[in-house]
């Protein structure tokens, strides 16, 4: 009996000596480190690559994240805001509705996108087109300081769905761990600018409301985040009041930086998807010391398109260049090369005389044979809020202008004329103020045109675009009023009868 409870001993220890080292490294010790990755992107209005393919495209980040994902599952997609509007397909109608930001949830919704923050543009939407939208997402959404102003009260603003109606909540927590078993507990907030009131929006103070849900976060998770839609300045002041944050992943501005402000890092990635943000981060719960890591990663024709997400994004393409089609014959021909970037953002567009601004309403006096004495058109009717660069298409100047409409080309008094630009011009801020051909101040402040006084006792022919004779920028520029002798609307047939076909015949005659 012991040779046999010997033999199998020696047959147990011969065994166990010969198991792979791979039942070794299951068991792995927690060691107190974790790593994660965001994969951050923000200001994105097209789903298509732009400037004829070079650069953006949501397809092309779906590849990237794809990778990224294969190499960390720790890895999160976010975006910072202003997804929803402007867009030229926004703007189309499809099966009988508005599409305004449809085609942009459909393409997030496949990306799988993990968390968002609203940004100012999003409130462009009525009220129910916002609310339509909410309910067809399938991602996480975070409002801090934005909430939804009822008759009564003001609450948070909802998701409907299968049924169910879930408030969006003012913060976000999710737990993470990794193959050793290493937790952690990242905390976010998200907050936005008030720079685009609607009644049906509410915003606190994004300061106080950061102040008052900055507890919480500390209390219960390791690392707190900062999903924002803010100014730069407004970044800073957020991340030098407040020592607990650690990242800010914000938009708003357009253009890429990344910068150290307080304890932490703030970055913006370029708008339209051109660039995306890539941070790691490193946390070592035992130290309390986290280490971010941050890439800004171009997105351009070098870069695959992930498969799926472009059939969906083909699909929206064929509805937009069958509405384009009725207008031009090729909307992606490249038509100028814009040596000097074109200023097509909101702010410009509604405070100063822009580079782009100007081609506009040149092209409208163009589209007269210049037999106009000037010409004038709303800055709220540029809807791109970004810049054209290089390769300029049709499609781009759709983009720039996609409630179209005609040019008009309309005779008035000189005194008439002369408190239509002065309303432009104390309309600074708003869409009412005025893009101009052929004006322009003196010392004193009084208009010239074509480098001459305005007269008030004399009659002068205008270019302006349809939307300016409805009286709802300029309550007083109307056809009823008796100071406008004459408005001639284009045959269907002419130039003037789309504003985006006069721009595009415009500029390709400037190449």
């Amino acid at each position: 009996m012991k040779k046999y409870l010997l033999l199998f001993a020696v047959i147990a220890l011969l065994f166990n000596s010969c198991k792979p080292k791979e039942a070794v490294t299951q068991s792995k010790t927690d060691d107190g480190i974790i790593t994660f990755k965001f994969i951050q992107l923000n200001d994105v209005y097209e789903i298509a690559p732009l400037s004829g393919g070079l650069y953006g495209g949501m397809a092309r980040v779906a590849h990237i994240v794809d990778s990224i994902k294969l190499q960390q599952p720790n890895s999160f997609l976010v975006l910072a805001g202003d997804f929803l509007s402007p867009s030229l397909i926004g703007t189309m109608r499809h099966e009988g509705e508005r599409i305004m930001g449809k085609q942009m949830i459909d393409v997030m919704n496949a990306m799988q996108f993990d968390l968002v923050t609203v940004g100012n543009h999003e409130f462009d939407l009525k009220e129910n087109e916002f609310q339509q939208r909410l309910n067809e997402s399938n991602f996480q959404w975070i409002a801090s300081n934005a909430k939804h102003a009822l008759e009564q009260d003001t609450v948070p603003f909802s998701i409907r769905r299968n049924g169910r109606t879930e408030s969006i909540q003012e913060t976000y927590s999710l737990l993470i761990s990794d193959e050793d078993g290493t937790e952690a507990i990242l905390g976010f907030f998200g907050v936005t600018l008030d720079s685009n009131p609607q009644p049906y929006v509410a915003y606190e103070d994004y300061i106080s409301a950061t102040q008052r849900v900055l507890p919480q976060l500390k209390e219960n998770t390791d690392i707190i985040i900062g999903l924002t839609h803010l100014s730069l300045s407004q970044d800073k002041k957020l991340a030098n009041t407040f020592s607990e944050i650690s990242l800010i992943m914000g938009g708003h501005e357009h253009h890429s930086m990344l910068l150290d402000a307080g304890n932490a890092k703030i970055a913006k990635a370029d708008a339209n998807a051109k660039t995306i943000y890539i941070h790691t981060l490193t946390y070592d719960k035992n130290q309390k010391r986290l280490v971010i890591d941050s890439k800004l990663v171009p997105v351009d024709n070098k870069v695959p398109s992930q498969h799926l997400v472009d059939e969906i994004v083909q699909d929206w393409n064929v509805i937009l260049e069958n509405e384009i089609k009725k207008v031009v014959d090729d909307p992606y021909k490249q038509i100028y090369v814009a040596k000097v970037p074109l200023d097509g953002t909101d702010s410009a567009s509604r405070g100063i005389q822009t580079n782009l601004g100007a081609i506009i309403a040149e092209s409208m006096a163009a589209s007269y044979e210049y037999e106009v004495d000037g010409a004038l058109v709303n800055g709220g009717s540029i809807r791109v809020d970004d810049v054209l660069e290089n390769e300029v298409t049709a499609v781009d100047i759709f983009r720039v202008l996609p409630f179209g409409g005609s040019v008009l080309k309309v005779k008035l008094e000189g005194s008439l004329l002369n408190e239509v630009l002065n309303y432009g011009k104390s309309a600074r801020g708003t869409g009412a103020y005025l893009q101009r051909f052929n004006f322009s101040q003196n010392e004193n402040g009084d208009w010239l045109i074509g480098g001459k006084e305005i007269d008030i006792q004399k009659n002068y022919t205008i270019a302006f675009s349809d939307f300016l004779l409805r009286g709802l920028d300029i309550p007083f520029l109307t056809p009823e009023n008796e100071r406008v002798l004459e408005v001639y609307s284009p045959e269907e047939s002419e130039k003037a009868a789309d504003i985006r076909k006069a721009v595009i015949l415009f500029l390709s005659q400037l190449k």
